[in-house]
């Protein structure tokens, strides 16, 4: 068995969650044992803070924002991704702190370094064999989320110039390190993103 924990980042839209469920479904089918994930909300801990941090009415600083992100992430990444890596697994995860980077670093302008310090301090240094970008522009994944008839959360409902900075964020971040991310045109179809994610995971598996 052979560990290997692939994230997969993007704006709101982009479809991280319909790509991490077909990669999830092809890796089982070939006999993997799978751990797929999400942050916030990956555990009993997450689940209270994603409803902080996501949905609650009142103010959240921005700061406070990013401090629960981080502090999602450090039992996050003890409590689940850690043990199954540890046991050989491979872990799907809907996000990690290239989101923090982008959507708290960039689009609240907290600062790059500072953002990616803290989330490297509370994961101890843990970064994913692979991420996945799945790029979309802003106004094509508001379409997306509109067609969706769903109330948004509360960094869905940021402007459009906080999201038009997350992107770039996000490009910023995958151009710095090419060895870890795959890019990929999200608006492409479904099946040929599918496709081309798992050309790259097949790279990283025996």
């Amino acid at each position: 068995m052979t560990a290997c924990w692939i994230t997969l980042e993007g704006g709101d839209g982009a479809g991280k969650t319909t790509q991490a469920a077909l990669l999830e479904e092809w890796l089982a089918e070939a006999g993997h044992t799978v751990v797929r994930t999400r942050e916030p909300g990956g555990t009993e801990v997450g689940l209270l803070l994603r409803e902080i941090v996501l949905h609650h009415r009142g103010e959240v600083t921005d700061r406070t924002e990013a401090l629960l992100y981080a502090a999602d992430r450090a039992q996050h990444v003890a409590t689940v991704v850690r043990p199954a890596l540890g046991r050989g697994e491979i872990v799907i995860q809907d996000r990690y702190l290239d989101s923090s980077v982008a959507y708290q670093g960039a689009g609240r302008v907290l600062g790059r370094e500072e953002v990616r310090n803290l989330s490297l301090w509370a994961a101890e240094g843990l970064l994913p064999d692979l991420t996945v970008l799945l790029d979309l522009d802003p106004d094509a994944a508001r379409s997306r989320l509109d067609a969706d008839d769903k109330p948004f959360d509360r960094l869905e409902s940021e402007r459009h110039d906080f999201h038009r900075r997350v992107r770039a964020e996000f490009l910023v971040l995958a151009e710095a390190e090419p060895e870890r991310f795959l890019v990929l045109d999200a608006s492409r179809p479904v099946d040929e993103l599918a496709a081309a994610v798992r050309e790259r995971v097949t790279v990283l598996l025996p």
